[in-house]
């Protein structure tokens, strides 16, 4: 079955999903942003800020690659959108000196389609595939043998006219990016020589990575401004620079371009997003929970249809952020609101929560009191 298709052909959202609304805090990528996003990519692994297990392990893997002269293995990147998926990926062909192609899992949609992607790969060239959990289950099969042996064996015609046509590919290396592990196939996972899961990234990365931003853009930003727009971005790059670049527009026309902590302050005011990185849409989403259901547990299709959100969307693009932050708690009979989600809506935690640290259970501080005295025996 033929995934919807969009204006112009173009591939639409994944069934059973609808797209999200534009927000500023949204990880995922703006088409207008693609211009931008390219000129703040840093080219190399030594530019490359944060995610340490990840940089040294790649580190590594290129090193060994270079030294034999051949192809890398096949590689997976997955985790949250806007953490570098795509960069590492343009960072591993500039550092072995190949040609990289890109395309997306909704784009390959037949076999044909993969062929002529892979056939015209330069040699131990690279192909990277965005979202390659979306791929079709046909497309799939016809990857394995070109993963394994560098060899594709294409039908031709159909019934008593068909015949087999063996292509060999010279040796290359996938590259798949996905947001969402855990619907790749098995037999899919499993060729992948390499996979490495990318984090949320620290403050004080993020600081590194708005200040590089900055000096690209060529926008002076006071060191405290910077820090103040990188704790407020997710922890995540892309939502860094995008902060970056609506904090320098309202400089420039408020402030005469002065990047400094009271501008950068009034300017994500006015953008809200507060000091947490949570925006308008994070906001409804934990008053939801707290006013419509009591700070829940509830369950994740009964909190989309208070807020009129996708489920699916909830769950990639909204809960990973409050989850790791501790704002929500997933439970087996749902998510609750935990006492943290209370003190940021400045609102009264009920009792079961007091002395809860966003995630644990209460203590019970008096083992005495715990249990009720057992009354004296008569003799």
């Amino acid at each position: 079955m033929t995934p919807p298709r969009g204006r112009g052909g173009a591939p639409g959202p994944e069934p059973g999903r609808r797209e999200s609304r534009a927000r500023l805090a949204d990880p995922a990528p703006r088409p207008d942003e693609v211009g931008e996003e390219k000129r703040l990519r840093p080219p190399t692994l030594a530019e490359f800020v944060g995610q340490p297990q990840v940089r040294e392990q790649l580190g590594i893997f290129l090193a060994a690659a270079r030294q034999r002269g051949e192809a890398m293995d096949h590689m997976l990147f997955h985790g949250p959108p806007g953490l570098g998926k795509t960069t590492l990926a343009a960072i591993v062909a500039h550092e072995l000196g190949v040609e990289i192609t890109n395309t997306s899992g909704p784009v390959v949609q037949f076999p044909g389609d993969l062929v002529g992607v892979l056939t015209h790969l330069g040699p131990r060239g690279i192909l990277f595939v965005d979202e390659i959990h979306r791929l079709t289950p046909v497309v799939e099969e016809y990857l394995y043998s070109a993963l394994e042996d560098y060899t594709l064996d294409i039908m031709l015609d159909r019934g008593h006219s068909a015949r087999s046509l063996n292509v060999t590919l010279d040796p290359f290396t996938l590259i798949g990016a996905t947001t969402r592990a855990g619907l790749l196939s098995a037999p899919l996972r499993a060729r992948f020589g390499v996979s490495l899961r990318l984090n949320f990234y620290s403050a004080d990365d993020l600081t590194r990575i708005v200040r590089r931003s900055a000096g690209i853009l060529g926008t002076e930003v006071d060191a405290d401004a910077t820090f103040e727009i990188a704790r407020r971005s997710r922890g995540t790059p892309r939502v860094a620079n995008r902060l970056l670049r609506r904090v320098r527009d309202f400089a420039l026309i408020k402030a005469d371009g002065a990047v400094t902590m009271p501008v950068t302050r009034e300017a994500l005011r006015l953008l809200e997003v507060d000091e947490r990185g949570l925006d308008e849409m994070d906001r409804r989403m934990l008053e939801a929970l707290i006013q419509r259901h009591d700070g829940g547990p509830v369950g994740l299709q009964s909190l989309a249809v208070v807020i009129g959100e996708d489920a699916g969307t909830l769950e990639d693009v909204y809960e990973p952020y409050l989850v790791q932050e501790g704002f929500i708690r997933r439970t087996p009979r749902g998510r609750e609101a935990t006492r943290l989600a209370y003190e940021h809506l400045g609102l009264a935690a009920p009792a079961r929560l007091q002395g809860d640290a966003g995630g644990s259970e209460p203590q019970v501080k008096d083992a005495a009191a715990a249990e009720p005295e057992q009354p004296e025996l008569p003799l």
